[in-house]
């Protein structure tokens, strides 16, 4: 890739450098997870959020910790409970006394003000407090009161929930879900995999993870990705897989038509073309495939499609709706 062109402020190999630098880093504590690993990457890449759902104990915590351990970034967790407040998240305003005696508010920032915010279980806490992120998420500014503070760049939510436990959790409002880039599925380890994990973590092995990557660094591999082209007839084939999500649409693949009540949001096609830029360079390539759209469709997808009531009751996912627009929907081409 030594003659990889310049795009943006940094060039494509360098890219490559520090994705390869922020991989390999994380790989000294996360066991295999490949997949998981190179998701959550293209949703920081790319300055997004994203949301990790899978049982207790597969170490989608200790994933976001190890990454924002490889950056030199400002991190936050947050421990969503039923008992949050919206103020526990953004901050409030606080009354103090100056050294003249007069009593004024001063703003005092809630751990959303930072570069990566960790939202451990956000489905814990109720849709009052969850709705405190919508604005950071959506606009990166907080209001409180009757004034806006911007959030530095980059700025990036990374959320976990359990699917299993449903006594003291509130669903994620669909408006939530959407601001979300990509929901990953956190896969159970192999046989192989969990021996390594029983190595390392029943011993005193201890990783030293190195910061490789700054926050600047990583908004340049942003401004990248933005830059790389995508041809006019697999932009169009990312429009078609949208509307197809729709039931209502003549090009609806059958599992839509029967099981599907909404579909997706324009957020959907904007997700899979970013994800599929970043996921092009990735590979090392300055253009982006049909390929790349497959392989970030199921993940940018997934919880932006509402199943109606008979899709639930058959136990249909949204992954087998989403497999069969691939297979259904043309590339034109």
């Amino acid at each position: 890739m030594s003659d990889a062109p310049m795009i943006g402020e940094i060039t494509a190999e360098e890219f490559s450098i520090n994705a390869r630098a922020i991989y390999d880093e994380v790989r000294k504590v996360i066991v295999g997870q490949g997949e998981l690993i190179r998701s959550v990457l293209i949703c920081v890449i790319t300055g997004r959020h994203a949301l990790l759902e899978g049982v207790p104990g597969l170490g989608k915590t200790m994933l976001i910790r190890t990454l924002a351990d490889t950056m030199s970034l400002k991190f936050s967790r947050i421990q969503f409970t039923p008992d949050l407040m919206p103020a526990d998240i953004v901050g409030t305003n606080v009354m103090e006394t100056t050294d003249g005696g007069h009593r004024e508010f001063r703003f005092q920032p809630g751990p959303v003000f930072t570069n990566l915010l960790l939202a451990d279980e956000i489905n814990r806490a109720t849709p009052k407090t969850q709705s405190a992120l919508l604005e950071a998420m959506q606009e990166k500014m907080v209001t409180v009161a009757d004034h806006t503070y911007r959030l530095q760049p980059p700025f990036f939510v990374l959320a976990t929930q359990n699917p299993l436990e449903m006594e003291g959790t509130y669903p994620l409002p669909e408006a939530q879900l959407d601001r979300f880039m990509f929901k990953i599925n956190v896969p159970f380890p192999s046989a192989d995999e969990l021996t390594e994990i029983f190595r390392r973590t029943t011993s005193h092995e201890n990783a030293e993870l190195q910061a490789v990557v700054s926050g600047e660094q990583i908004i340049a591999m942003g401004n990248l990705a933005l830059q790389v082209p995508i041809a006019s007839h697999v932009n169009e084939y990312v429009a078609r897989l949208i509307v197809a999500t729709h039931p209502e649409s003549p090009t609806a693949p059958d599992k839509v038509r029967r099981y599907v009540r909404y579909g997706s949001s324009p957020r959907g096609g904007q997700a899979i073309i970013l994800g599929a830029k970043t996921n092009a360079l990735l590979e090392g390539r300055y253009n982006v495939s049909f390929e790349d759209i497959r392989a970030i469709a199921t993940p940018s997808l997934r919880h932006r499609l509402l199943l109606n009531f008979e899709g639930q009751a058959e136990g249909i996912t949204t992954d087998q709706v989403i497999d069969e627009l691939l297979d259904q929907v043309s590339t034109g081409s």
